[in-house]
């Protein structure tokens, strides 16, 4: 019902910046609350932030909090993330992911465990 697909991911130096785009077709309802995650080598997959598309909340990890903006072009149907002084940490498998608009009003609305549709994810590396 929803097909997502990521795009951008690449290898930056340290302080650096890079725009991942997610391009989202499929039902409108489904992909109401979209958001971004991410996950390292060894590591449990992170939400990085969320939207709402209808306007209204938006929430941030508060380890990308000033950082990373997260941001739509509805004529175009893609998610943006915007990921500005990137550090060695943000390393990761960056992913997309799309559900119902009430996923983004949840307390947990950063476990990954809520969102039903996903990317194939874009990997990010950061050198240090």
């Amino acid at each position: 019902q929803v097909q997502l697909v990521e795009s951008g991911g690449g290898s930056v130096q340290a302080g650096g910046s890079l725009r991942l785009s997610c391009a989202a077709s499929g039902s409108t309802y489904w992909r109401e609350c979209m958001a971004w995650f991410r996950q390292a080598p060894g590591k449990e997959r992170e939400g990085v932030a969320a939207m709402h598309t209808g306007g209204g909340r938006t929430v941030y990890a508060d380890s990308v909090k000033g950082r990373f903006t997260i941001s739509q072009d509805n004529t175009e149907n893609t998610l943006y993330l915007q990921m500005n002084s990137l550090k060695s940490e943000d390393t990761a498998m960056y992913y997309c992911a799309a559900d119902r608009g009430g996923v983004c009003y949840s307390a947990y609305v950063l476990d990954h465990s809520d969102f039903g549709y996903w990317g194939q994810g874009t990997q990010v590396t950061v050198s240090s």
